[in-house]
């Protein structure tokens, strides 16, 4: 496309398809594409497996418990047999186990721990040196890439959310209900938007992007003409 290396940024609510635009932008443009929110689900999961989430709310309280789980604890991505991004917890492949609802109902209060949000912030910005890349999750507009040359939030009703989500977890076999999942949603952007450090806010310079009543078709290609037009 162009010389230069670009930085798209993509945040967002929870379940606003962030991570399936940004994949599919990712593919179009040939840029490298690094879902943050998988990093923070599989450190989640690896606190769950230490037992450090009894009582969630606690997590992060005791600095050295924290440092003790980073060190332990490598994550990493690869692509399968059919070009689909996973996720690997120190070596093993996560993917699906970091999406089922005991992480999701966890995720939020290990994201909001500085400690670890500094630690992959670090890491995410080494994913990207010299690329051009897609990168998604809640803070990336506003610490991970502050000068992203493209800031995409994207947003949706809660019952839109909710009832996506619901399919994509019934969808898998598991069972969950509507009401279950709405809650956590609600839960997930309460704490992501009141969290003391980098709360989930849109950037003053990103464009807003409400895919209620959208189809994914129909936002990659406004998502994309944004991209094109950095480059005309």
């Amino acid at each position: 496309m162009s010389g230069k290396n670009l930085t798209i940024a993509i945040d967002g609510h929870s379940s606003t398809g962030k991570s399936t635009l940004a994949k599919g932008l990712a593919k179009h443009f040939g840029f490298i594409y690094v879902d943050t929110g998988a990093m923070y689900r599989a450190i989640t999961l690896a606190a769950l497996r230490k037992g450090l989430l009894s009582d969630p709310e606690r997590f992060g309280k005791d600095a050295s418990e924290v440092e003790q789980l980073l060190k332990e604890t490598t994550i990493s991505f690869y692509r399968d047999a059919h070009g689909a991004n996973r996720t690997k917890l120190n070596g093993s492949d996560v993917e699906d186990e970091i999406r089922a609802m005991e992480v999701s109902s966890r995720v939020s209060y290990v994201s909001a721990v500085s400690a670890i949000r500094k630690a992959l912030v670090d890491q995410q910005r080494r994913m990207s040196e010299g690329e051009s890349v897609v990168m998604d999750g809640r803070d990336i507009g506003t610490v991970v890439f502050p000068n992203a040359d493209l800031k995409i939030f994207m947003s949706a009703s809660n019952e839109v959310r909710a009832q996506r989500r619901f399919e994509e977890l019934t969808s898998k076999g598991k069972k969950v209900t509507f009401e279950e999942v709405l809650e956590n949603l609600t839960e997930r952007d309460r704490i992501d938007s009141s969290r003391a450090d980098s709360p989930l806010v849109m950037a003053e310079d990103a464009v807003l992007l409400d895919n209620s009543s959208m189809s994914q078709a129909e936002q990659f290609e406004l998502a994309k003409s944004w991209i094109e037009a950095l480059v005309k």
